[in-house]
Formats: structure tokens, sequence, C-alpha cells
């Protein structure tokens, strides 16, 4: 199968999305990113790391999680970027949604998500626990996802850059209410949005070798990996 490239309409949760898709040749698995305050498909971050998962054998998916209308209304005003129940339920249903896309069904699904999009991604990952396999935070606010902390069971890795302090703490304290396997990863001389020399790609590698191993282990109709102790 050659390189599939789409941007594409996707009707979910009541309104239309906009999508980047990318899948290689044999995919072994699918990331589906959601993006964090203010941002969008079109992040530079976020298309480096995804570009990174397309090299290493993983299809991508960058969607916006906002209309084009909420997009304008939250440049204004700040508000749509934290209704994360708002940005779950239609992460949550691009999930499904990339579970019966023909090009990535069957394949195990990660989730990415930067700011406050790792907290939608860990609500879905909780809300999804036969289809989502792990999830990536970069720079995130898993302690948005409140409660549904303790019931994401996926291997999560957190990663955040060493002069993000206030983020660091917070990624800590989530990570002790997370159900199952948690790494946090502290990106040497990083700010939030790691825009120092080398810090994104630090990120990748990371988020790359994160995805290889669970998605490549999760077969479907197969556990995720248990917890390490």
């Amino acid at each position: 199968m050659p390189v599939i490239e789409d941007s594409l309409p996707i009707p979910v949760a009541g309104v239309v999305l906009a999508a980047d898709v990318v899948v290689p040749e044999s995919p072994q698995g699918v990331v589906l990113f959601a993006h964090g305050s203010g941002s969008s498909r079109h992040s530079p971050r976020n298309r480096y790391v995804a570009s990174e998962l397309q090299r290493a054998g993983l299809a991508t998916v960058l969607a916006d999680l906002l209309i084009e209308r909420e997009e304008r209304l939250d440049a204004r005003t700040g508000e749509l970027r934290f209704d994360i129940g708002l940005l779950a339920r239609r992460l949550t249903a691009l999930t499904d949604w990339v579970a019966g896309h023909e090009p990535t069904a069957g394949l195990a699904v990660g989730l990415f998500g930067a700011s406050t999009g790792a907290a939608a991604a860990l609500i879905a990952a909780a809300q999804r626990p036969a289809d989502v396999a792990a999830v990536v935070s970069r720079g995130g606010r898993p302690d948005l996802a409140g409660e549904f902390l303790q019931a994401v069971r996926q291997p999560t890795l957190l990663i955040v850059g060493e002069r993000d302090e206030i983020v660091i703490d917070l990624n800590r304290r989530a990570m002790t209410q997370l159900g199952g396997e948690a790494r946090l990863e502290i990106v040497p001389g990083a700010s939030h949005l790691f825009e120092e020399p080398g810090a994104l790609e630090l990120v990748a590698r990371l988020a790359r070798d994160w995805f290889v191993t669970y998605l490549r282990r999760m077969q479907p109709g197969s556990e995720h990996p248990e917890a390490e102790t």
C-alpha cells in the first residue's frame, strides 16, 4: 500500500472537524493528536512529531478539535481551550472514527496530547480502554482529567520541560493517580514549548519509542500490556 495523505472533513459529535491523515505503507499503528491551548492541526511542533512517527511506520491523524467559528471565539476569549469535556467528547468520537476508517481500521491506537489536549487524551483513553493502547503527553495538563485519571490503564508517558516547573509538579501529582504504567520524562533545559535546540527532537524520539513499543505489541483482540511494578 502506498503512503496515503489526505485532508479530510470528519463528521463527529455533531460537528465536522478538519483533519490531516497520513498512512505509511504497512502501518504498525496509528496516533491521533489532541492539540492544546490555542493550537491546531497546523502546529509546527506536533507536525514535526507526527513526521517522526510516520518515519517509524506509524499512521498519524492531526485533527482540529474546534471548528472555525469556535476557534475564532477561543482566540478572543480563551474559554474553549479549557472546556475539557468538549475536547474529550470530540477526541473520543475521533478515536471511534479512526477505528472505523478503512486505512486505519484494526490498527492499535495511540493518543498524543499537548497542553490541555493531554487531559482530553487521557479521558478518551479512560472511555475507550479496548481501542486506545498508549498515551503520550507533551507539556500537558493531565491534572485536568480529574477523576478519569484512575481509570486510565494504558501505558502513559508524560513529557515536560525542565524549566516548566509548575507543569512538572502538576504532572507528578497526576502520575500518582493514573491507574496503569506511567513514566515522567523531563527534557533538560527545555521550557513549556520545547523551543530550545534539540528539545523537540528529544520529545519526538521519546514519543516514537513509546508508541512503537506499545502499539506494535498490541494486536487486535489482545489485552493491554500489564503495568510494570
